[in-house]
């Protein structure tokens, strides 16, 4: 019974999204104990307390995209659209076009890339976050870039994973694989 709630949530979830689940569904099917301990990180992914919501996607996006998820990365650009972000800077990001981000987008952006890449300027890019929005906002940064990882970790390990060709934000194509990674 509650494998079949879950597998109806999931698929609502996948459709608002446009989604492939199928790797969730293997979990459920194969070990509900596996799939209802990830479903616990499904909270703490979307904390967002402090962080400026272009910074945090921004975040979130790089992390998808350094992980070389292609559905992943669509799946941030999808929720940064529906949280009402400026197409021109989810591309700016995608692209990795530092020149035309906001400053709130280039803050996420800096702080992601430099945590993603051991930066030596991640001490720097962390203290620019955190003078802006203060250390809540650190942590918010920290678990967007962590967790956007997380996902496309878990898809490969299960066989589910696609390479990051394009990514659509509306209508225009993104080759993400060469430019935000």
């Amino acid at each position: 019974m509650i494998r079949t709630i879950a597998r109806a949530a999931l698929r609502a979830w996948a459709k608002r999204f446009d989604y492939e689940i199928g790797y969730m569904e293997h979990m459920l099917d194969v070990s509900p104990a596996a799939f209802f301990k990830f479903q616990k990180i499904m909270s703490p992914a979307q904390h967002r307390a402090a962080a400026d919501a272009y910074a945090y996607y921004a975040a979130k996006l790089i992390g998808a995209v350094t992980e070389d998820c292609g559905p992943c990365a669509q799946l941030v650009v999808t929720m940064a659209r529906q949280a009402g972000l400026d197409d021109g800077e989810i591309v700016a990001v995608l692209e990795g076009d530092v020149a035309r981000m906001r400053p709130e987008t280039r803050l996420g952006y800096d702080f992601a890339r430099s945590t993603v890449d051991r930066s030596p300027d991640a001490d720097a890019a962390r203290a620019a976050v955190q003078a802006r929005w203060g250390e809540k906002a650190v942590i918010d940064l920290t678990f967007a870039v962590a967790f956007g990882r997380v996902f496309p970790m878990v898809k490969a390990g299960l066989g589910y994973a696609r390479s990051c060709q394009r990514v659509f934000v509306g209508a225009q194509r993104i080759d993400v694989a060469s430019k935000a990674a």
